[in-house]
């Protein structure tokens, strides 16, 4: 691995636009199917139950690749691997777009995730690496403009492509990104961190698939009821998960170091991502449901209702980046919560006559929060676990947050339906907005949570490796 002095400032600027890139049309693909996917399942004739699985299916594909991703890392050259993800994201593309019946879109979505998994944890690797310690929160706010705002414009972007063209233009898109991408990587691209003679551990792999899959499955299914289609999947993650655990703690070297976990600001770290992943994905699967179903307005009013607060978002994540630079974790990581808090609060408080651009201005202040907390909890984890556990680091703490993210997507869509439910007889065709309003109680109390850690766990240090 070369030192991070020897890489000159313009080659980690190129590498850095290339990650861009890549991540940025990666993640977009991660949401924008659920736009989509009314319009797919009229052309491939298939019922929602089977439909939803381009999106569940997708974060399924995620949740086993990610464990996967520390070893991958440590044992295979950096372009190499790099190259290969874009490859599997870009065929898994170009699998969707020729695909003539369900089945093979399917395989095609798998593929997408599989790369997408590798690029996402490659990316925090690699800029964790590549940059020194004083510029590490800044780099990484910018590289939040692609994890965080991207997944957020995508489904307004692909309900316009849907209605003026086809859904097939959503891949056409990413397919030319991600060949731009392929061939800037070709050219820029070096390996830039270690690599070990690991030997492949097939038993922790499965109980990986096992537990991180099932886990996921499970909680993915919870939105349609608390039957076997859910509760199978996730006993089975449950127990793979534990005989995981067991096995990593006994192994010399890890398929995934867990032992990491000891590192009390890197746990924290874990903890307040998955409760911010908990919030942010419930908040956003919430809010379009709130402006299309509940008040009945259009998807492109959706997209203008969710636009102010990504681009707040594009401008708040690379000046959080610099202001944990500058001053550490502790006061930023209050802020944002606060504001998130503020965000919930406000949302319990909305009507049926209420302006839609109050909700508007709430989560522009929710995604402003998201800018302050999501990549700068993680530079600040993964700074204070060892140089060579980054990979690690990076991959737990993503699978984890990922998982969080399923569950909040799930639960808080679930909680709101089934309270609107149970609602009817007293609340007539307000009932809705009424299990939008506990819903957003229920976000409040996770966020409280969320505060607690923030103010009396963290210390207001920037310990770096």
């Amino acid at each position: 691995m070369k030192n991070v002095q020897e890489i000159s400032p313009k080659k980690r600027t190129l590498i850095f636009i290339n990650l861009l890139i890549s991540c940025i049309a990666s993640s977009m693909l991660a949401t924008a199917m659920t736009t989509a996917l009314p319009k797919i399942m009229i052309d491939f004739d298939v019922s929602i139950s089977a439909g939803q699985w381009i999106t569940s299916g997708y974060s399924l594909a995620m949740g086993i690749m990610m464990p996967l991703t520390a070893f991958l890392i440590t044992r295979f050259p950096t372009k190499k691997l790099y190259l290969s993800a874009i490859s599997i994201f870009t065929i898994g593309l170009i699998v969707s777009v020729i695909s003539s019946n369900f089945s093979i879109m399917m395989v095609g979505r798998i593929l997408q995730a599989s790369g997408n998994g590798i690029l996402t944890s490659m990316a925090q690797v690699i800029l964790l690496t590549i940059y020194p310690p004083e510029q590490r929160g800044s780099i990484m706010g910018w590289y939040g403009l692609s994890v965080g705002t991207a997944p957020v414009i995508a489904p307004a972007l692909a309900g316009f492509l849907v209605d003026n063209f086809s859904w097939k233009m959503i891949f056409y898109i990413a397919i030319v990104i991600m060949i731009i991408s392929l061939i800037w990587a070709i050219t820029v691209f070096d390996d830039v961190l270690d690599t070990q003679s690991n030997k492949f551990d097939i038993i922790s792999f499965v109980l990986s698939v096992f537990g991180f899959g099932g886990i996921t499955l499970g909680i993915g299914n919870i939105s349609n009821g608390l039957n076997l289609s859910s509760l199978l999947p996730l006993i089975i993650g449950l127990i793979g998960m534990i005989f995981f655990v067991i096995r990593q703690l006994k192994l010399e070297n890890p398929f995934l170091e867990l032992r990491i976990l000891k590192h009390k600001d890197y746990t924290l770290s874990v903890i307040g991502s998955m409760l911010l992943y908990l919030v942010m994905m419930g908040s956003s699967v919430i809010m379009p449901l709130y402006v299309q179903f509940i008040i009945g307005y259009s998807a492109t009013m959706s997209g203008l209702v969710t636009m102010p607060g990504s681009l707040a978002m594009a401008i708040i994540s690379p000046l959080a980046g610099k202001i944990y630079d500058k001053l550490g974790i502790k006061k930023l990581f209050i802020f944002g919560v606060s504001a998130m808090l503020l965000s919930n609060l406000g949302m319990i408080l909305i009507t049926m006559d209420t302006s839609i651009w109050l909700a508007s201005i709430l989560n522009v202040i929710r995604c402003i929060a998201i800018g302050c907390l999501m990549m700068p909890l993680v530079t600040w984890g993964v700074s204070n676990i060892k140089v060579e556990h980054t990979a690690h680091g990076t991959a737990l703490l993503t699978s984890l947050r990922t998982i969080s993210g399923a569950i909040g997507s799930a639960v808080f869509v679930g909680i709101m339906n089934v309270v609107a439910d149970n609602s009817i007889d007293n609340y007539g065709e307000n009932s809705m907005i009424h299990g939008l309003n506990v819903t957003f109680e229920v976000m409040s109390i996770f966020t409280l949570i969320l505060l607690f850690v923030a103010v009396f766990t963290v210390k207001n240090n920037k310990k770096c490796k």
